[in-house]
């Protein structure tokens, strides 16, 4: 069941004390600190532990990001004043929602700010892995290319492939909707099935289950939240129903995929390629996927636009400013409560 009413709507009597974990776009710093008696990280580098401890002992509100991971000890610890977890980006996983709950302490996120942004990315990974592209940039950067010729560093076309989509969110959609103006040919695996309007708007075919469409698509897309029903979603098994040849690529979250699983597939064939914007361990990548010469390895950039960061910190203002004034905020989270 889900906890809308976590705290009763109260305006905060004084000026919101903010502590913001990383560097934000410089005009919404700007203008938290109009705004807000803000405290910013003065490294732009993830805080340990303790100081996430310390911090949420002494301000109304938290700016967390992906790098921080809020567990229910940190929360239980935290004092007493804080009321908001104002996340910048949408997911969520690394607050534990539920105790935030039980300490009612409202979490709102930046949701759809980065659809387009992260769709762009994927697109590039769809069209570059088939089309070896990396391969390219490092003969040229190597200094080995000899020249034209008709068998050089050959591709497969992406008109007439299938292409798979697993989860059929916002990005899901955005990604079909490119993917259609390079003639692919889109199946998707969603928890629900979307409307047949909405099918028919991306020429999309839906499969209910996911080992059927691992044997259907040319290439494989990501685009699901992580959490326990999808950890290692795509593991060996999963994997070796795939079509030999086929590329998989991941904007999503590392942890989908069985990340010894994938590198197997590649060093034996299996696949041809990945395109990968997101790892099990970040910062680290292992040296295998980098060392493969079809696997775009990407710094977890599908975010990265200034249009994208800016709008997001502007909707973290949005949040805080509502919740200070004693309304729910626009993007309070709430599924996962209970």
């Amino acid at each position: 069941m889900e906890r809308s009413d976590i705290r009763p709507a109260k305006r905060l009597d004084r000026t919101p004390r903010v502590f913001v974990t990383r560097h934000l776009m410089p005009n919404v710093e700007d203008r938290m600190g109009e705004l807000f008696d803000v405290r910013l990280n003065p490294k732009d580098v993830p805080l340990e532990r303790e100081q996430l401890i310390e911090a949420m002992q002494d301000c109304d509100v938290l700016v967390p990001t992906v790098t921080d991971l809020i567990d229910a000890d940190m929360i239980a610890s935290a004092g007493e004043d804080l009321g908001l977890i104002a996340n910048f980006g949408a997911g969520t996983e690394h607050i534990d929602l539920n105790a935030a709950a039980d300490r009612h302490i409202i979490v709102s996120n930046t949701p759809g700010v980065f659809t387009d942004d992260t769709a762009d990315l994927t697109m590039a990974g769809i069209i570059g892995v088939p089309r070896r592209i990396r391969e390219g940039v490092e003969l040229i950067r190597s200094g080995k290319w000899t020249g034209w010729t008709p068998t050089a560093l050959l591709g497969t076309k992406l008109a007439g492939k299938v292409l798979g989509i697993v989860g059929m969110g916002r990005i899901g959609q955005a990604v079909a909707h490119r993917a259609r103006a390079f003639g692919l040919e889109i199946v998707y695996h969603n928890r629900k099935r979307l409307p047949e309007a909405v099918e028919r708007m991306f020429h999309a075919r839906w499969v209910e289950s996911l080992d059927e469409l691992m044997g259907k698509a040319d290439i494989l897309t990501l685009h699901c939240p992580a959490g326990p029903n999808t950890h290692h979603m795509i593991d060996a098994r999963r994997i070796d129903l795939m079509k030999n040849g086929a590329s998989l690529i991941n904007t999503a979250r590392g942890d989908l995929v069985d990340q010894d699983a994938l590198i197997a597939a590649l060093e034996s064939g299996k696949l041809a390629g990945a395109g990968l914007d997101v790892y099990p361990d970040e910062p680290n990548v292992d040296r295998r996927l980098i060392r493969h010469p079809n696997v775009m390895t990407l710094p977890h950039i599908g975010s990265a636009t200034r249009e994208g960061r800016e709008e997001s910190g502007l909707k973290v203002i949005a949040n805080i400013r509502m919740w200070a004034d004693g309304h729910r905020p626009p993007d309070q989270v709430l599924t996962g409560l209970g």
